[in-house]
């Protein structure tokens, strides 16, 4: 009877393995085109080239997941505390972009020193998260030094976890996007600052799409080291 038993499940879970694979193998299909420059607008495995709906819905469905990290369950536990609503450098305008935070080096000849950022993330790390590793948050600035920030302003730093759903990786995704957007004067500074400080979390899903990331050669290179 066991054997009987697994002689016939064999094919069921042949049948499973192979349409899991077709439908991962979909999702890579279905994805590849918005990373690829020259196939821009094109979709080869779209719902209107399969005569399988169920298939399409399937690959549609999961491919949003995996391309969407964002998907706020408990959005109040993604986003920073009241008390850090963001803060600007007044220094900083729309009329000199170019000139400040446009220039290449500027958000790291901008940021404090460690010496300084360092004391600080353990105080705040002893008042919020006390026992937990350092190394596990970041000290972020809401509105990044990038696109204007305040350098040293407490409305503007928070503790952001680096593990888990919307992470300090993620946002320092949003933050490059946006700052190349903002430089090649495509999203104007008090819009990209409103945006990511009122809610980071869809700032995301507006500004880091795949089609961004890919046009601007997305290679981030950590800007907040505290």
């Amino acid at each position: 009877m066991l054997c009987a038993t697994q002689n016939g499940t064999a094919p069921v879970r042949a049948r499973a393995i192979l349409s899991g694979a077709a439908i991962l193998g979909g999702i890579v299909l279905w994805q590849r085109p918005s990373l690829d420059h020259d196939n821009a607008g094109s979709n080869p495995f779209g719902c209107a080239s399969t005569n399988d709906g169920s298939v399409c819905d399937a690959v549609a469905g999961i491919s949003k997941v995996i391309h969407s990290p964002l998907i706020p369950a408990n959005l109040a536990a993604l986003l920073p505390p009241p008390e850090t609503p963001g803060a600007v450098d007044p220094a900083i305008t729309q009329a000199n972009i170019d000139e400040t935070i446009c220039r290449p080096g500027y958000a790291r000849s901008a940021r404090p020193a460690y010496s300084i950022t360092g004391l600080l993330k353990r105080r705040m790390m002893d008042a919020q998260h006390p026992g937990e590793r350092m190394v596990d948050y970041e000290l972020d600035h809401l509105i990044p030094i990038s696109i204007g920030g305040a350098p040293l302003d407490m409305h503007d730093l928070w503790l952001q976890p680096r593990q888990g759903q919307a992470n300090a990786g993620d946002k320092n995704v949003l933050a490059y996007v946006l700052w190349r957007l903002v430089c090649t004067h495509q999203v104007p500074l008090q819009t990209a600052q409103r945006d990511i400080s009122h809610d980071w979390t869809r700032a995301y899903q507006v500004y880091a799409t795949p089609e961004h990331i890919a046009k601007y050669h997305f290679r981030y290179l950590e800007q907040e080291r505290e």
